[in-house]
């Protein structure tokens, strides 16, 4: 399985890295790279985006959307009204309360893996981990299907801890593009020589490889030529990484943190043309010390989730692009002996925002202590499912992994209908 690519620090480790795999020469994703800006804008008009902020260790449910207040299960936070009858939510997310319109609330996911590892990959790909089958990220197949293929950038950037999985059988052309955690691109993308010296040097390298290529035919041959240029004009396109200028005002609205700082880079790079950007944030593993864990990170939560969907909204992007919250697990009801809970996947809740996507809405319910699910259980093939399709992409869609057929989602699943708009 091709293993995801991840960000080194010096340009010299970046052009190794995008060049190599456990398995031989590989092409990273940056989507075929060309100059026509008239292309991007009609990839950004007809297709649409992806954001997944992805909660790290698995956010708690009922900390957040799903809260049970007077119960034993309840714990300390208390619910606030949101802008939407009916979707209270925790006190310390009082700015996503005034945008709850927006949001469509799935508090009846059902899911299978519990783990860590598993769980990761499960709620990325929509497929068991133990499958012997390397099924792409959701981040891969946003890429292939709404990708542009004139864009000068990657189709899919994440940044932080998020996925591992990779491109799975789509194949190299599609893995992720890793950046840091607070959305700044590195060092390793200064080039060595000034323009003309990097141009020339750049043809020099062309012609050798002409020459060697035309005597020695084999793929690893044409994947690396592939990989080095789109390596070369990434650095043209790298301005885009670059936040200095309009950072300084937008820490406002999203909260002056690494996490805010990825969400607005989210923001800037979906506008560039970017089909899937995913931002993790960290320490929601919350075993113990739970809810000194969720009250530190719901204040660096609230205001970058809900600056992310007002400034989408406000730049005419929220109707096309899609938010997802969510991680691997849910927590658990039960409050551990450590003030703690652990991981949980018989009822926790996953929430979906713009992108055709109906908002002002809960899905799903629990029982009274939130054990189980009570009505309209959702599970990882339906949840998929219903991104797919909400983003204009065949959920059934058939692939080969060799001669073996694999569809998108799993058999049986589908979307959930009352979710899309």
């Amino acid at each position: 399985m091709n293993q995801p690519f991840h960000s080194h620090s010096s340009r010299r480790a970046f052009m190794k890295g995008v060049a190599v795999t456990g398995t031989g020469l590989v092409l990273p994703n940056w989507g075929a790279l060309a100059q026509a800006k008239s292309a991007t804008e009609a990839a950004i008009k007809n297709k649409k985006r992806c954001i997944m902020l992805w909660m790290n260790g698995g956010a708690s449910q009922l900390d957040t959307f799903d809260m049970k207040p007077g119960r034993p299960t309840g714990g300390p936070f208390r619910p606030i009204a949101s802008k939407v009858s009916g979707m209270p939510m925790c006190e310390y997310l009082p700015k996503m309360a005034t945008v709850a319109d927006k949001l469509a609330v799935i508090r009846s996911m059902k899911t299978q893996s519990p783990d860590h590892p598993d769980g990761i990959y499960h709620m990325h790909t929509c497929y068991k981990m133990s499958e012997r089958t390397p099924h792409p990220e959701i981040g891969a197949v946003i890429a292939k299907y709404n990708g542009n293929p004139d864009s000068d950038l990657p189709s899919f950037v994440r940044m932080g801890s998020t996925g591992n999985g990779g491109a799975g059988y789509l194949g190299p052309l599609y893995e992720p593009f890793g950046i840091g955690r607070d959305g700044k691109l590195g060092s390793f993308t200064s080039p060595y020589l000034p323009e003309e010296g990097e141009k020339k040097r750049a043809d020099l390298f062309r012609f050798v490889e002409d020459e060697f290529t035309s005597e020695h035919k084999a793929d690893p041959f044409a994947s690396h030529r592939m990989a080095k240029e789109r390596a070369w004009r990434l650095l043209r396109a790298k301005s885009v990484f670059d936040s200095s200028k309009d950072w300084p005002k937008a820490k406002e609205r999203y909260g002056d943190t690494e996490f805010g700082r990825g969400c607005f880079m989210a923001r800037k790079l979906i506008e560039a043309g970017v089909p899937f950007v995913e931002v993790g944030q960290e320490n929601y593993d919350s075993h113990a010390d739970n809810f000194v864990c969720h009250k530190a990170n719901m204040q660096l939560l609230d205001p970058a989730w809900s600056g992310l969907l007002l400034d989408l909204e406000e730049r005419g992007l929220l109707q096309d692009t899609l938010v997802i919250w969510m991680g691997e697990v849910g927590r658990t009801p039960q409050i551990n002996n450590r003030a703690g809970r652990d991981h949980y996947i018989r009822a926790w809740t996953v929430v979906l925002a713009g992108g055709g996507i109906k908002g002002g809405q809960v899905y799903g319910s629990t029982d009274v202590d939130g054990k189980e699910v009570k009505d309209n259980p959702v599970s990882e093939g339906d949840l998929f499912a219903t991104i797919y399709t909400t983003l204009g992409i065949d959920s059934r869609a058939k692939h080969y992994h060799g001669v073996r057929p694999i569809w998108l989602t799993p058999e049986g699943t589908g979307p959930v209908k009352e979710l899309i708009g």
